[in-house]
């Protein structure tokens, strides 16, 4: 009897290790069921400034007059700052000095040159004398050229002291002070245009071809009141390329111009109509997902209620579940709590 004893007692060791789950905790556990899609899909986007640009220094000085600041409204041409340009005024004079200096001798060569030719005419002079008197003409003329030139310059160069406003809008950044050193491609200052600004947002590759083309989107502003709080969306734009780290499409969404109180960077949330999947998918809580280094998983459990980690590929998330587009069925069973899951596998 005894040896029976022993018998039944190795049979029921042999079937607990062969796969009979023996675990005495009872998972918390929930099916993957599949979503009803939303009508709309919400992503997270910016405001941006259709105009916007950071106006740089490109000639060397201190600055010695800087008339806007801050949030302040400009024109179109408006100075903004001056740089020192008193070396820059001096070459400017020493230029157009040059420039009269060689007018004159241009003058004077000219007139040479014609008398020359009357001399030769009448054989008073002879070949050489002639060609001698047009060199100078000519030579002299070349220097007036290059002295005109250089005046220009001059002058360009000192109309790169005064800093104006290339279009109108808000200067929403001053990085430098009265006093400051204006180098060669030093930021001055930022402006923007608030009458056309949009919206631009990330959208995953696998919703963008779902849009629905023929439905406006929705702009909410969640940083403005609530009478402002939805913006009326103008011309919707895609960028034909797909970024590689994130696979998302970008969208940019012109807003209408009489929009009030918006600024580059501010929070926008885009509510896209998406057209629903031709097959449900799977959706599981978000806290029963694991993740371990590069892998993305979840405890899956099987009709004895033991669990096994599973590598499954995410999708979108709505609320407190989440997309499983691979790695999981609809109606298998999840533990919701990894840890409790990892511990009751390995009980060690």
């Amino acid at each position: 009897m005894s040896r029976f004893h022993a018998l039944v007692i190795a049979l029921t060791a042999s079937l607990v290790g062969d796969g009979a789950w023996a675990g005495t905790e009872v998972l918390d556990s929930t099916p993957a069921q599949a979503a009803t899609v939303a009508a709309s899909t919400g992503f997270d986007g910016v405001v941006e400034a259709l105009r916007q640009t950071v106006v740089a220094a490109q000639v060397s000085g201190a600055i010695v007059n800087l008339d806007v600041k801050v949030g302040d409204r400009v024109k179109s041409g408006q100075v903004l700052l001056r740089i020192d340009a008193r070396a820059a005024e001096r070459g400017t004079a020493v230029g157009d000095a040059q420039a009269t200096a060689a007018r004159a001798a241009l003058e004077n060569a000219t007139q040479e040159y014609a008398r020359q030719k009357q001399l030769y005419e009448k054989s008073y002079i002879s070949r050489a004398a002639l060609e001698r008197a047009e060199s100078t003409f000519k030579a002299t003329r070349a220097q007036l050229a290059a002295q005109d030139a250089q005046a220009g310059a001059a002058r360009i160069e000192s109309g790169l002291h005064v800093i104006r406003a290339p279009f109108g809008g808000v200067v929403a950044e001053v990085p430098v002070a009265l006093g400051d050193m204006a180098m060669p491609g030093r930021a001055l200052l930022t402006l923007f245009d608030p009458s056309a600004m949009r919206v631009t947002v990330a959208v995953p590759q696998s919703i963008a071809t779902r849009i629905d083309a023929g439905a406006s989107p929705r702009i909410e502003l969640p940083g403005l009141p609530e009478s402002r709080r939805w913006a009326a969306p103008g011309a919707i734009q895609t960028l034909p390329t797909v970024d590689a780290a994130t696979h998302t499409v970008q969208l940019r969404i012109e807003l209408s111009p009489g929009a009030q109180g918006l600024a580059p960077g501010m929070f926008a949330r885009v509510w896209l109509p998406v057209a629903a999947d031709a097959a449900p998918s799977p959706f599981v809580p978000v806290t029963a997902i694991v993740r371990r280094a590069e892998m993305t998983g979840l405890y899956v459990l099987d009709p004895s209620g033991r669990p096994t980690l599973r590598q499954v590929r995410l999708g979108r998330v709505q609320g407190s579940t989440v997309e499983i587009l691979s790695g999981l069925n609809l109606g298998e069973r999840v533990a919701t709590d990894p840890q409790t899951a990892a511990r009751a596998r390995d009980p060690r």
